[in-house]
């Protein structure tokens, strides 16, 4: 399946509502088409996390040949250590469709406050909430029905007292500005239609002096528009990843300083594969174009310490 093509060219025309890019029609389709691609992706992790609770593991893929027993693949495979894997309930393990671990990597500590945007089973957030401890808290952030009630049977299993699971987009965070600590987040931002709204609402909630701390799939060269047009490959964490320097600008212009992007896993041909094949995509022309080309990444960032 392929997502619809989001229009952006109008005929010219004298108004200054038209030649500034604010073109009403132009915007309502924009916006259409970002609402159908974000109802694509709720709709596939709504599915994918039903699975995973009857007996299939998880897959960044989200398609149901991807999330069938015994399925896997190279982006959610092997992401936390066994001291860690025994900290979360199983369920909390089994839903994760991650492609980092945030929270190995954040430096929480005691008394903070941490907001998992995209938190999906409640993983991050159940770490997160052992770190920071009973004088800290932990936010998790979802716009899945499926993934909420989950993470909410996770959080009843774990006993964690000092979390909150919230609905909601992450590009409209229902927080105050300056009311967390750090924000983390594992293989979601990249889904997102509209990153710059993302990181600018991170950067509104955030202390001064506050963290970004995420794991993303991150591009190391430029894809094919075929790709990049592919909903089975966006809705899989792919073809919706930034390159490193545009991650690097948006949370620049967002307002971040100290930005830095270090990768943690990059992604052979080998890998890419296996991606192509849980996918259902074209393997041989998918395969060629994934070579090397992306890599998990921890992107580090901080908001500015007031002066």
């Amino acid at each position: 399946m392929t997502s619809p093509a989001i229009e952006t060219t109008e005929k010219s025309c004298c108004g200054p509502s038209c030649c500034d890019g604010a073109n009403p029609a132009a915007k309502a389709r924009e916006e259409k088409a970002a609402n159908a691609l974000r109802e694509s992706v709720k709709e596939r992790y709504g599915n994918a996390v039903k699975a995973v609770m009857q007996g299939s593991k998880p897959s960044c893929c989200g398609s149901s040949t991807a999330t069938g027993i015994g399925a896997t693949d190279p982006i959610t495979r092997k992401l936390y250590d066994e001291t860690q894997s025994g900290e979360v309930p199983t369920d909390a393990l089994r839903a994760s469709f991650g492609c980092g671990n945030p929270t190995a990597l954040a430096e929480l500590a005691a008394g903070e406050t941490v907001l998992d945007l995209g938190s999906g089973g409640g993983i991050d957030v159940l770490l997160s909430a052992r770190r920071v401890g009973a004088t800290g808290k932990a936010y998790g952030l979802d716009m899945t029905d499926e993934m909420l009630e989950v993470a909410m049977k996770n959080k009843a299993a774990a006993g964690a007292t000092n979390v909150e699971f919230l609905k909601g987009n992450i590009e409209a965070i229902p927080l105050p500005a300056s009311s967390v600590d750090v924000i983390i987040s594992n293989c979601v931002i990249n889904l997102s239609t509209d990153k710059d709204q993302v990181l600018r609402e991170a950067f509104r909630v955030l202390r001064a002096g506050g963290r970004f701390a995420v794991s993303d799939i991150v591009l190391r060269r430029e894809l094919p528009p075929d790709v990049k047009r592919s909903m089975e490959l966006w809705s899989g964490c792919i073809a919706g990843a930034l390159l490193a320097s545009e991650y690097v600008e948006k949370l620049q212009a967002a307002g971040f300083t100290d930005v830095q992007i270090e990768p943690t896993r990059i992604y052979t041909k080998d890998d890419a594969a296996e991606m192509s094949s849980c996918c259902e995509a074209d393997a041989e022309s998918t395969v060629e174009a994934l070579d090397g080309a992306m890599m998990s990444a921890f992107i580090r960032a901080n908001k500015p310490k007031r002066s």
